[in-house]
């Protein structure tokens, strides 16, 4: 025979006054549980920037696919010049970041702080500059992605000879190009570092050690 008391301890509800996981849920309310669920995703959002911030040439790649995606929804569409327009004008200021150095020698006098190397037998210092490679991909493509999505929105069409625009911004690009390369020259300094002369700790290594050889 069956214990009757069994059965009503079974039924017998949680009175410790502490609710289960599941209750917590559902008391959570509908902008809780939303703002959770954005956190979750942007934390997932950073860490595969974070992961793909060594591989420079795949992301590029993507780049380039997503750029030339764009170039033909234009092209075929044949309209949202002025959605282009835009995007040309806030890639010419990102592009500005990218070859200017962090420090403007322009404002601030270098022989107070780190200078680039005048000589072939200075250390090889490498060019820092105000906005960062990955910095510089990151918006640029997310820029894209913007401009791609605002093509399916009509309001953003807007008539336009396209030419003028076109003729405009080649113009805006070589005298900011100009400007940029000036300064290059004036402050004697290259946005790259291909090409310069490097530290080699073997080479010093070999230097130091036939220097301590005794001599005839």
């Amino acid at each position: 025979m069956m214990d009757s008391g069994a059965g009503t301890a079974a039924t017998t509800p949680n009175t410790d006054g502490v609710p289960s996981g599941g209750a917590l849920h559902s008391t959570d309310t509908p902008a809780a549980a939303v703002q959770r669920w954005a956190f979750v995703v942007s934390q997932r959002y950073q860490h595969l920037l974070d992961k793909s911030t060594p591989f420079l040439l795949y992301r590029w790649i993507v780049f380039c696919v997503i750029a030339i995606i764009y170039t033909a929804r234009v092209f075929f569409l044949q309209g949202f010049y002025v959605v282009s327009y835009a995007l040309g004008i806030y890639i010419l200021n990102l592009l500005i970041g990218f070859l200017s150095p962090q420090v403007d020698p322009e404002f601030q006098d270098l022989s107070d702080g780190p200078t680039l190397p005048s000589r072939s037998s200075d250390e090889f210092r490498p060019f820092v500059r105000r906005l960062p490679e990955f910095k510089f991909w990151y918006s640029i493509s997310k820029a894209f992605c913007i401009a791609f999505v605002l093509t399916f929105f009509s309001a953003f069409d807007v008539p336009v000879f396209w030419p003028i625009l076109l003729f405009y911004w080649l113009i805006l690009f070589t005298l900011t190009m100009k400007k940029q390369i000036l300064h290059m020259v004036k402050y004697k300094y290259v946005p790259f570092s291909f090409g310069k002369q490097r530290y080699d700790g073997k080479r010093a290594n070999s230097t130091e050690t036939s220097s301590l050889l005794p001599r005839d």
